[in-house]
């Protein structure tokens, strides 16, 4: 049976750290937003009043009778089926917090954009934005991704992890946070990231392992866009 991954069109997003779960792991799924009437079904799904446990918004996944929301829980779920997150309970928390961090990091890097609200266009808020983004760049990606140097630094199995000694779906989620701050902000992102070599080096080492590459270079891989959650307005990188 193969999984349904539910979210909107046309946007890498927040279901993009799942797409790559999936990817890595040579899941069998169905990418409902390359589906024909993509957002409708989405939309269907969502009104549905038959679930005991209905989703706030998507990502979701089915899988058979289980529907997970959350894209951290969705990886919690994804990782225990399929090898992407150490077998003890206490690694297997400490990705589990990493991804949290990692949703944290993206809840902002969207502000940076939308600092008033969804409802409101950017061009309805640019000085915010410009305010946001400012300290942004300036103060949180860095704090970031020194957090993500210092754990790779300090795992007692290696810095080429996150945690423990394989590739976990923080490592993937991580790759995907350094893309797109690097097409967001690719100025400030450069910048730090010639402070942080093993973020670097776990970025070009997830890159080139063979399914995310094969992803990576497919049509498959929607490309970066001012719809998403990464937006690149060259005013914002300073």
């Amino acid at each position: 049976m193969s999984y349904e991954l539910y979210y909107w069109p046309g946007i890498q997003g927040r279901g993009e750290f799942v797409r790559l779960a999936l990817e890595e792991a040579g899941a069998n799924y169905i990418d409902m937003a390359r589906e024909p009437n993509a957002e409708a079904t989405l939309i269907a799904f969502l009104e549905r009043t038959d679930l005991a446990h209905p989703s706030f918004a998507p990502p979701f996944l089915k899988d058979g009778h289980v529907i997970v929301g959350q894209t951290a829980a969705i990886l919690l779920y994804l990782g225990d089926r399929h090898g992407l997150a150490p077998k003890d309970l206490a690694r297997r928390l400490w990705v589990h917090q990493i991804q949290l961090t990692i949703a944290d990091l993206v809840g902002e890097a969207h502000d940076t954009h939308h600092p008033l609200g969804g409802d409101m266009y950017y061009e309805e808020q640019k000085p915010e934005a410009s305010r946001r983004a400012k300290w942004f760049r300036n103060e949180r990606i860095q704090k970031y991704l020194d957090w993500f140097e210092t754990i790779l630094a300090r795992n007692p199995d290696g810095d080429g992890h996150l945690a423990g000694d394989a590739l976990s779906y923080a490592d993937l989620s991580l790759f995907q946070v350094v893309e797109g701050l690097l097409y967001a902000f690719p100025k400030a992102t450069k910048a730090v990231l010639a402070e942080s070599p093993r973020v670097a080096a776990l970025r070009m080492m997830v890159a080139q392992r063979p399914r995310i590459r094969a992803y990576l270079d497919s049509a498959r891989r929607a490309e970066f866009n001012e719809q998403g959650i990464f937006r690149r307005y060259p005013e914002l990188d300073g």
